[in-house]
């Protein structure tokens, strides 16, 4: 049977956590991003973690709440915030085991607030150099750009970051410069549902997104213009609401497409879920992500995605397996009617229900909390000078290692809290991160292994786990249970 070793989630049992966030999950403008910690945080708790979880006070909120376990300190507005949340952290920092400061565009510059020992790691989901432009004036945009690269740089020093995925990591080196550990900690998703119901007998595109610039929906009705000409009875549903809703309506009212697309607004999760199930795909035209949430979710139903390739989306789609990846938005039309045309036949449609089942059981809440706890773990060790192991490679990069479980197996004596391993009967799977081929070696002869199957980690594995073997593809193994088919 597959089990994951000792979760380092259980090391935080009895540990006072502060998590530094703008918003809370009940904010009335909360987001994929306050899900995430929220998620994470509350698996904290449930394994004994006391977490506090300071943030801006949304319209109608209490000062103070308890949701699923954490206590939520809430003060200040978008801006106000940060300088409440510097004085909070003075008067109240010394009571914490460790400090998790998701960065929303301007930190909370905790190092400066909190006692030097403090154990503290940054999570990033993206870059905002390039949208302080799109929500500010130019004076306080440069402010923005200014505090997020070159201050934050100097205040957090060499702590370690969590980025939500690869392409994040990549902008925080090439972007702004840092030279820290970066550990990819991926968004986790709904549950996969036991089995999926049959799709709709049309071609339909459901698109789930708030209705905001960033999401660049203007563009995909552009191309749904072109769509419609080439696939008879196209239906296209866009559910979600925000300030962009009537323009992109009349939009779709000046291409002549309101009788091939609804726009459903905000939606109950079931009806939500219902529309997305019977989607034949997803799509995504958006500018940029920390990751694709939304892509994850539509592969838990079996429906691939047609994507601009871009930061976040593309570490979501496995081209040519849970969807396509489209490098110019002029090439979008084209293909999303080769899509849907691909899988109008049955077993095509039923080969890409499994990869996209397959992809989306990999990245589950459980795994994404004992990721970032091993961070905060090694954190914990930094701040006393200790790391675990010595490793010469590059923080980014990883290798993978499969080797014959030996008897008395203890993955304590030779690795990291943010190395992740799986033991399956008589063989175990390790992921070893900022490691190379080199230092695998050494890693295995601590553990007492001499024979096992090395390779640098390559992008599925970092983002799905040492689950995968080494060199295969992410549908080469299936997750546990049976996946039965959407296609009719």
């Amino acid at each position: 049977m597959n089990h994951v070793a000792a979760s380092p989630v259980t090391r935080l049992a009895g540990k006072h956590l502060l998590v530094l966030n703008w918003r809370d999950v009940r904010h009335p403008q909360s987001g994929g991003a306050e899900q995430y910690m929220h998620q994470i945080a509350v698996r904290w708790v449930q394994a004994g973690a006391h977490v506090t979880w300071v943030t801006g006070r949304g319209s109608h909120q209490a000062p103070r709440d308890v949701i699923d376990g954490i206590t939520v300190i809430r003060a200040g507005g978008a801006l106000g915030l940060y300088g409440r949340a510097a004085l909070w952290m003075l008067l109240n920092g010394t009571k914490f085991d460790g400090v998790i400061d998701c960065q929303n565009g301007i930190p909370f510059f905790s190092p400066l607030f909190l006692p030097k020992a403090t154990p503290i790691v940054q999570v990033v989901h993206h870059v905002h150099q390039d949208q302080f432009a799109t929500r500010f004036a130019p004076p306080l945009a440069a402010v923005g750009r200014f505090l997020e690269k070159d201050v934050a740089r100097a205040v957090y020093g060499r702590r370690s970051i969590a980025a939500v995925s690869l392409s994040t990591r990549l902008e925080l080196r090439r972007r702004l410069g840092y030279t820290s550990p970066i550990f990819v900690v991926p968004n986790g998703t709904m549950e996969l549902p036991d089995e999926v119901g049959p799709r709709d007998p049309d071609p339909t595109i459901t698109v789930v997104s708030r209705l905001v610039p960033h999401k660049r929906l203007d563009l995909l009705l552009g191309q749904i213009a072109v769509v419609v000409e080439a696939v008879p009875n196209l239906r296209v549903n866009i559910v979600g609401d925000g300030v962009e809703r009537e323009r992109l309506q009349k939009i779709a009212a000046d291409l002549d497409l309101l009788s091939n697309v609804t726009f459903h607004g905000f939606q109950p999760n079931e009806v939500r879920d219902g529309l997305l199930s019977r989607a034949w795909v997803t799509a995504s035209t958006s500018a940029a992500e920390g990751w694709g949430c939304s892509v994850i979710e539509a592969n838990a139903w079996g429906v691939p995605c047609v994507a601009l390739r871009v930061p976040g989306i593309r570490d979501s789609v496995v081209d040519g397996k849970t969807g396509w990846l489209v490098d110019e938005p002029r090439d979008f039309g084209a293909t999303l009617i080769k899509a849907l045309k691909d899988i109008e036949d049955m077993a095509s449609a039923r080969s890409i229900t499994a990869a996209c089942r397959a992809w989306a059981a990999r990245f589950t809440w459980d795994r994404s909390a004992a990721l970032l706890a091993g961070v905060l773990v090694e954190e914990f060790g930094a701040t006393r000078g200790i790391r675990t192991q010595r490793r010469r490679a590059r923080s980014d990069m990883s290798s993978l290692v499969r080797f014959s479980t030996p008897a008395n197996f203890d993955p304590a004596v030779a690795l990291r809290a943010t190395d992740e391993v799986r033991v399956d009967g008589a063989e175990t799977s390790v992921l070893l991160n900022g490691c190379d081929e080199t230092d695998a070696l050494g890693v295995l002869r601590r553990l007492g292994i001499f024979e096992a199957d090395i390779s640098l980690a390559d992008r599925d594995g970092v983002l799905a786990g040492p689950s995968m073997a080494p060199g295969a593809s992410s549908t080469d193994s299936q997750p546990p249970g049976s996946l039965r088919s959407r296609a009719t």
